[in-house]
């Protein structure tokens, strides 16, 4: 009787010259919703203001519901999903529909990739580009797997993304490094 390891189905796939990934998060659509109606409440309040109380509450109100309907729209629209790219130079993390924020790390700054089966957003204090001292930099778009990269100089950048091992296992044949990693604790 024949043993396989685990890796054995994955290592007679060829390896895409540019792997590419992506996750994404349908309930922050409802967030952008909230900053879209909080932008049209400040131009209807703009609009037909009738107060009586004078302009400079007006004034105030529809200046503060831009600001955070902007706000609430950015901050959803760029983290609705993320786009990972892993080529023969570098990883390349894109965030939302026009590609901002971005992060490019290449790979002769890369030491190691590991597979994370469960990277929650309650581990990095929230969805979006989070960074926290003891476990460094995310980008958690939704709840699920990720990929864990080690730089050269001690920093972790995590990542969700759909089929992270397949990420994990081109990083890691791009590196010479054999195996898709011990799952991480991110």
């Amino acid at each position: 009787m024949m043993e396989h390891s685990r890796d054995s189905g994955h290592t007679a796939e060829p390896l895409p010259a540019i792997w590419t990934g992506r996750a994404t998060n349908r309930v922050q659509w409802l967030l952008a919703a909230a900053g879209a109606a909080c932008i049209a409440l400040a131009v209807e309040l703009a609009l037909d203001s009738s107060w009586g109380s004078g302009t400079a509450p007006v004034l105030m109100s529809v200046i503060g519901l831009i600001a955070v309907g902007l706000m609430m729209l950015y901050g959803t629209l760029a983290f609705v999903h993320v786009s990972v790219k892993v080529d023969s130079d570098c990883v390349e993390v894109r965030c939302g529909h026009i590609g901002l924020p971005r992060r490019r790390i290449p790979l002769s700054h890369v030491v190691d990739a590991e597979f994370a089966p469960k990277v929650t957003p309650c581990q990095w204090g929230g969805w979006g580009y989070r960074w926290r001292p003891e476990q460094g930099t995310a980008v958690v778009v939704r709840r699920g797997e990720g990929v864990v990269v080690t730089l050269g100089d001690g920093r972790i950048f995590t990542v969700t993304v759909d089929d992270a091992e397949a990420a994990v296992r081109a990083i890691r044949a791009r590196l010479g490094l054999t195996g898709t990693g011990r799952p991480a604790e991110a």
